[in-house]
Parts: C-alpha cells; sequence; structure tokens
C-alpha cells in the first residue's frame, strides 16, 4: 500500500527547506566555548568562534585564521584593536545567523557596527546597514551618520545624508552634531548650492564649529560663507567683529554685492529632485497674470474654449505675462508647459527666472518658433524664487493660453545646442504631441503612430499628390535634429524620389536632403548636420507607378544605428537601408493595368476628413 497521498502537492515533499533550523543552531554556539578554537579579545572581552564558520562567511578571517600566521594556530587567541565589544557581538551573530537586529541597538553601535561590515568586505551586510540607516535619519544624528559614510565611500548614504541636510538646514546648523563633523566633511555640505539656510545663519554655525575644533583651519572653512549673499548691514556688524574675516576680504564681498547683477551672484536653492516644486503643497503660487487658479491646480485634462487656463495679452513690449513665485528659492533645470491645443494654433514664448523680481535671466527662448501642446524644456540648472512666462505670438489672435506650469530639479541627461533640445528619442510620436498638419491619410496621424507592420493597398501610410502639397509634420517643440527615418511604402517593387526640408515657423525652410534624382525604396535613414527644426516637409517628386508619394513611418531622430550619408546612391530593393526592419507581411496580388495608381489614394470626401488641417473646431477661438 503505498504512504503517499494523491492529494499532496509533489512539491511539498520534493523540496526540503530547513534554513530557520540551521540558522538557530548555528546561533546556539555564539554564546558558549562549546567546540570552539578561537577566540577573540576585543575591549578585554572574550568571544570564543568557530574559525570554519567565520571563514566560510568572510575572506578575511579566512585569511586571518588560515593564512599560515599566528593567528592559525590551534586555541589562538587574537585581539582586534579599535572595535566595540557591542558592535562585534552583533557581527558574530550575523555570521552565525544571518540576522541582525538593527532597530534595537545604539546609533553609536550601529555606526561601529556598518564600520565592520565595511572593514571585513561584508558587502551585502554594510548594504543593508546603510538602507537602514537611511531610514532613521533626523536632526541629531545625520552629521554622525554622514562623517561615518564619507569616511567608508558610501556614496548612497552620502547622499541621503546630504539631501536631509539640505532640507534641513537651519536644524542642522543648530544642533550639536554639527560641531562634530569633520572639516572634510563640513566644507563638503556647506560649499553645496543646495544647502539652503542663510548666510547669516551658515557663518554663525562656522564660528561655533572653529571655537568647539580650535581655530587652526579657521581661514579654510570660512572661506565657504558667500559674504556677497549677506547684507551690508550682517557683514558689518555680525561678520566684522567676529575677527574670522579679514578686512580685504569684506571689502571684495562688498564690492561685488554692489557691482554684480542680482542672478549672477552664487545663490543658494533647496533641491528637491524629480518632483514638480510649482504646486500649492511647495508654497506656488501665480501672483501674474489672467485666470491664475487654473495654472497649478494639476488638472490637464479639463480645459476648453471657455475655461481651464490662464492667459495674458501679448504686447509688443513684453511687460504682459504670466508669473509664478515658488515657495522658496529652488534650483531648477526642467519645466513643462501645457499651451492650450484645442485646435491647430501654435505659440511662440520665452521664460525668464529671478531671484528678486527685477533682475530676470531668459532659461528658454522660444520667441522666434512656433509650438504647441506640451512643452518639455531644459536648461543648465539655476537658483530662482520666480519664473516668468512670457507669450510672443499666437498664430489666431494677439492673447497667449498656458493650460499648466510645471518646475523641477531632474537628474536626467540632457543634450543642449544653441539653447534648444538635442533628442535621444523620437520626438515625432503622438505622446509627445507631434501632428501631421499637411498630407492625405485615411487615419490620422498614421504616420506617427509607429506602426510598421499592418500597412496594405488602402491604408497605413499618408501621401500627397506629386507637384502638389507635400507631407508635413510639426513637432511641439524647437529641436535639433541631425538625422530622420522614413518608410516609403514598399508593398511591391517601385521606387520613389523626394527631399526633406525642416522650418522653425513653416516661412523659411532649408533642404537637408535632396533625392530627387535618386531611386529609394524602403527604409531611408538620413543624417545631416544639426538644424534647429519645429517643422518637417517631405516632398515627392517621382514614383515609378503612378502619381503620389506614400510614406508609411516617420521618426527623428533615427532609431537606427544604420546610417546612409547623404548623397548616397538610391537603395533598390537589395540595398534598402536597414533591410532587416521591413514589414514581415504577405506581398498583395500585382495590380491590373486599371489599378495603375494603386496604392489607392482616398476619396475627397476622406481627404478633407482625414487632412490634420481640419481639426479646428467651428467655435470661436478663446
Amino acid at each position: 500500500m503505498s504512504n503517499s497521498h494523491p492529494l499532496r502537492p509533489l512539491a511539498s515533499v520534493s523540496e526540503i527547506d530547513h534554513v530557520h533550523l540551521l540558522s538557530e543552531q548555528l546561533g546556539a554556539l555564539v554564546p558558549g566555548e562549546a567546540y570552539s578554537d578561537v577566540t577573540f579579545i576585543v575591549e578585554e572581552k572574550r568571544f570564543p568562534a568557530h574559525r570554519v564558520i567565520l571563514a566560510a562567511r568572510c575572506h578575511y578571517f579566512r585569511a586571518l585564521l588560515y593564512g599560515g600566521m599566528k593567528e592559525s594556530q590551534p586555541q589562538a587567541e587574537v585581539h582586534l584593536e579599535e572595535t566595540r565589544a557591542e558592535a562585534f557581538s552583533m557581527l558574530l551573530q550575523y555570521l552565525y545567523t544571518g540576522r541582525a537586529s538593527l532597530s534595537s541597538a545604539r546609533e553609536e553601535v550601529l555606526l561601529d557596527f556598518l564600520g565592520l561590515a565595511h572593514r571585513y568586505g561584508l558587502q551585502p551586510l554594510e548594504d543593508s546597514t546603510s538602507e537602514f540607516l537611511r531610514t532613521v535619519l533626523h536632526t541629531h544624528n545625520v552629521c554622525l551618520v554622514f562623517d561615518v559614510a564619507s569616511l567608508y565611500c558610501l556614496s548612497a548614504l552620502s547622499a541621503a545624508c546630504c539631501a536631509y541636510m539640505d532640507r534641513h538646514a537651519p536644524e542642522v546648523l543648530a544642533s550639536d552634531g554639527f560641531l562634530t563633523l569633520s572639516k572634510t566633511a563640513l566644507l563638503t555640505v556647506v560649499r553645496r548650492d543646495s544647502f539652503a539656510a542663510s548666510e547669516k545663519d551658515i557663518f554663525q554655525a562656522l564660528c561655533r564649529w572653529c571655537r568647539h575644533n580650535g581655530e587652526a583651519g579657521a581661514q579654510e572653512v570660512m572661506s565657504a560663507v558667500r559674504l556677497p549673499l549677506m547684507s551690508l548691514t550682517e557683514m558689518l556688524n555680525v561678520v566684522r567683529p567676529s575677527g574670522l574675516i579679514s578686512p580685504d576680504d569684506l571689502l571684495d564681498a562688498i564690492k561685488t554685492r554692489s557691482e554684480s547683477r542680482d542672478m549672477e551672484l552664487n545663490y543658494r536653492g533647496m533641491l528637491i529632485p524629480e518632483e514638480n516644486i510649482a504646486t500649492m503643497k511647495h508654497g506656488a503660487q501665480v501672483v501674474k497674470g489672467e485666470l491664475k487658479s487654473a495654472l497649478l491646480d494639476g488638472d490637464t485634462q479639463n480645459y476648453d474654449l471657455d475655461h481651464g487656463f490662464s492667459r495674458h495679452p501679448i504686447e509688443e513690449d513684453g511687460r504682459a505675462g504670466i508669473q509664478v513665485k515658488l515657495g522658496q528659492p529652488s534650483i531648477i533645470n526642467h519645466v513643462r508647459l501645457l499651451l492650450w491645443d484645442r485646435d491647430s494654433r501654435s505659440y511662440s514664448y520665452y521664460i525668464e527666472v529671478s531671484m528678486d523680481e527685477l533682475d530676470w535671466v531668459r532659461v528658454v527662448d522660444h520667441s522666434k518658433y512656433l509650438c504647441r501642446s506640451w512643452q518639455n524644456l531644459y536648461f543648465p540648472p539655476r537658483v530662482c524664487r520666480y519664473v516668468r512666462i512670457v507669450g510672443t505670438h499666437n498664430t489666431v489672435n494677439k492673447v497667449f493660453h498656458l493650460v499648466a506650469f510645471e518646475c523641477m530639479f531632474t537628474n536626467s541627461t540632457f543634450t543642449l545646442e544653441k539653447g534648444l533640445l538635442v533628442p535621444a528619442e523620437n520626438v515625432a510620436t503622438i505622446a509627445t504631441c507631434a501632428s501631421v498638419i499637411e498630407g492625405v491619410s485615411r487615419s490620422r496621424n498614421a504616420l506617427l503612430n509607429g506602426d510598421t507592420r499592418n500597412y496594405d493597398w488602402d491604408s497605413g501610410y499618408t501621401c500627397h499628390q506629386l507637384g502638389s502639397g507635400a507631407i508635413v509634420i510639426q513637432l511641439a517643440q524647437p529641436y535639433m535634429l541631425g538625422s530622420l527615418r522614413l518608410l516609403l511604402w514598399d508593398c511591391d517593387d517601385r521606387s520613389y524620389s523626394y527631399y526633406v526640408e525642416l522650418s522653425t515657423n513653416q516661412q523659411q525652410w532649408t533642404k537637408v536632403i535632396d533625392r530627387s534624382k535618386a531611386a529609394c525604396r524602403s527604409w531611408q535613414t538620413l543624417t545631416f548636420d544639426r538644424q534647429p527644426a519645429a517643422f518637417i516637409r517631405i516632398v515627392g517628386t517621382h514614383n515609378t507607378a503612378n502619381e503620389v508619394f506614400h510614406c508609411v513611418h516617420f521618426e527623428c531622430p533615427a532609431q537606427l544605428d544604420v546610417e546612409v550619408k547623404e548623397g548616397s546612391p538610391g537603395q533598390g530593393p537589395a540595398e534598402s537601408n536597414s533591410i532587416s526592419q521591413q514589414p514581415q507581411q504577405p506581398r498583395p496580388p500585382r495590380p491590373s493595368r486599371s489599378q495603375s495608381l494603386l496604392p489607392s489614394q482616398p476619396s475627397s470626401s476622406q481627404n478633407q476628413a482625414s487632412s490634420s488641417s481640419s481639426s479646428s473646431p467651428s467655435r470661436s477661438h478663446p
């Protein structure tokens, strides 16, 4: 009779997992001397241990206890200097059981425990202890933790400490822990642009540090104070009596403050990475512009001709604008705008930042470009308190409409050239608010939907009549472009000729690709000298089958490594660029003589429905 149960899962009997028993039974060896063959002496306390267990768990102890030195002798005694007994006891418990209770340990013991993990190369233990310390940071321990993290080069823990000190700078300066910082750690903290305390508070805290630690290095420490950020009264009544700043340095600071533009001063600002700080939660408010309440409410869906946006009249002198005051001086390098986009209109604008509402620095200048919908804008990091968005043009009327505004500091990498973003990813997509504004298709924006497989004689492409019109793509904002990629319709053996032009305003066009004399088919990966562009115009000049130019897919910049330099001969079927990327689909039957214009062009009624220029609402503009 079988002793197996037919309903018992096979896994429950085939796999045995008694790791918890192993941990408990090995852990029982820690307190006593049973079977021990080595003894560690720490702060005059004796810790019997088992060299084979320690060697199996730690490379350091393997080398120490089996390396042929005196510690390798039976019943050896090993004296450990600069080690605390309580932390070493925690370490032994971890080595025997794989467990450690961090929440019940005192802070100084935790830091010693972290030091032992670092000294003995126990990387997983070091990482786990660092992660726990990041969760228990507060004003009174953050300086001590930062000192230890700096000593052991624990970058993640150091960054967490710095971020905490940045957000609680006044409290950290007033804490006793600040006085215990090493000089190196101290200078690392106070030299940060994001250590956003007042310069007077920083100066007074550094004075206390110098008195507590001796004034031998006071000159180097006091050099971290940004004297020009202090008022003349503070320099004369607070700094001068201390005797820690030379009269010449004070005079230089007064001269710098009086002769420099305000935005040239090296301001400090709050740093909150990857979080929109233009919110009521962070104390931001719209202080200039009409219909202020809509701009920062976070609603980017519910807006129409009458509500859901802020606005200002477009004036020649640029005195009008929409101005946002941040809750505190902050470091930003990224702004997102949503321009009103319920029809096909475009806007031009620029963005300026300031600390005092008097001295403004322009960080984005799209005053000569046509832009629409979402704007993703980047610029070198700036400390500011005020952000001003000034509209300079609207293709429909004399009002600038802004639906949403966000600003933040981002750690994302970006490349700028002549103030414009050089994109790495394809920006000619529906998700990035690009659109086809000229050309005929049975499906609006089929050219930009990313579908490079599902097209045939009747659908999946955008076209225009040769000798009349073009295919024009509008990007949401201007970019610096140096490449693009096309998929020409290739369900038979026909070839096309074409050229490509770029523009920033739909008035002046620059031809960057000329294949009007070449026979081209299927995928086209094209490179050229980088140019600013908000509009791309593709003009077909020849089709070996009929009088229509057909394009299935467009992207910029090109997303393949394969490049075809301008001036290369046109590709035939066997030479087509990126031939492996061609759609894998059955080829339709070859058209009969009566079908010589295939792929068929949509009827005139279909042209009207699918043309991008027909998307404007019939109601009046806002």
